[in-house]
């Protein structure tokens, strides 16, 4: 599988993380939490935590502070198909192929949920054939993308399509939280919107070749309960534990090895490295479970510094900013984990 075409897209709407604590101060919501809850977030937004700005679907930020479930649905009901739609016509300029000539199309999304799903929309937006395949892929939180491109290339080589559009969408606006949970609160300083799509085929496009030659996974319930979502009065609440950059480090590390394991290969193998950017302590524990440099990890890092943590399109984001970096090509390495508590990564070829 090939991925011959790479778009992503975010609210044009952005905003400093000192105006985001600027807003915070003047809402109701803040003065209802405690005195280590507000230093808490005057830390984390204040400080240096690797974000200076994120896109958020607020035409102003006192938007942020309506905090009931009918609110946050119809704003992801509103930017989720917009997103997506935008990444993904990138993704089939990119391509040079046309809406008709996609087979299938594979959206996924962990922050909202809608009946018909995304695909619907989404495929709606672009034009796509009626019979078009359209599988919706709901709940796989951060780690998304590698699944969600798994399938597509389990379908390429099946033969049943020979044109697949993959899109992760997340708008975390539309599952913002408040209370004194340490996980909440850094939850609350840390995620952007964003959507991310690619376009797959068997052949390589005209452009800079990227090649799928290998994936892995690691699922482990035991730690379901560090990273997810749970329901809170009909709202998306985020459970985000201390330990999570740890245990992260750890199963990016045993994805790693194993797969490059199969081919004979060790870390010295890997030229490109489109690391999930899951928040500052969690890059700096990958990066040290991979014995990287900061270098090494720089795209990640940048893609955090301008948009924070989108979810699932961040790897999106990082592989087309290192593609566009002239990085040497060879074998890259892309990992993506998230809620589950789950583990991916894939092998790229880069020409």
């Amino acid at each position: 599988m090939f991925i011959t075409g790479l778009g992503t897209a975010a609210p044009s709407t952005c905003y400093t993380q000192r105006q985001c604590w600027e807003a915070l101060q003047a809402s109701a919501q803040f003065h209802r939490l405690n005195e280590r809850s507000r230093a808490v977030l005057r830390k984390v937004l204040t400080g240096n935590n690797g974000i200076a700005t994120r896109h958020l679907a607020f035409n102003d930020l006192t938007e942020a502070f309506d905090l009931t479930p009918d609110a946050l649905h119809a704003r992801f009901a509103r930017t989720a198909p917009a997103l997506a739609a935008d990444a993904a016509r990138r993704a089939l300029d990119e391509a040079e192929t046309l809406p008709r000539d996609i087979d299938a199309i594979l959206v996924s999304t962990c922050t909202g949920y809608l009946c018909p799903g995304l695909t619907s929309y989404v495929g709606e937006r672009l034009g796509l054939r009626p019979d078009v395949l359209t599988l919706d892929l709901v709940g796989q939180g951060c780690g998304a993308a590698v699944p969600n491109l798994r399938t597509a290339d389990a379908l390429l080589s099946s033969g049943r399509c020979k044109r697949v559009l993959s899109a992760c969408v997340e708008v975390c606006s539309a599952a913002f939280y408040l209370d004194d949970d340490i996980g909440v609160l850094v939850s609350a300083c840390l995620f952007g919107d964003g959507a991310g799509a690619a376009v797959l085929s068997n052949a390589p496009g005209r452009r800079r070749s990227v090649k799928w030659l290998s994936s892995g996974s690691l699922l482990n319930p035991v730690d379901r309960d560090l990273l997810r979502f749970e329901q809170r009065a009909g709202m998306l609440r985020n459970i985000l534990a201390p330990q999570v950059p740890s245990v992260a480090a750890e199963h990016v590390g045993k994805v790693f090895r194993d797969t490059l394991d199969r081919h004979g290969m060790d870390r010295d193998s890997i030229a490109g490295w489109i690391l999930h950017p899951g928040g500052r302590d969690v890059l700096q524990a990958v990066r040290a479970e991979l014995g990287l440099s900061d270098h090494h990890v720089r795209w990640s890092a940048e893609v955090l510094k301008n948009y924070g943590n989108v979810s699932s399109p961040s790897v999106f984001f990082v592989l087309e900013s290192t593609l566009s970096d002239s990085v040497p090509g060879g074998y890259w390495w892309l990992s993506s984990f998230g809620a589950g508590f789950s583990c991916h990564g894939a092998l790229l070829e880069v020409q």
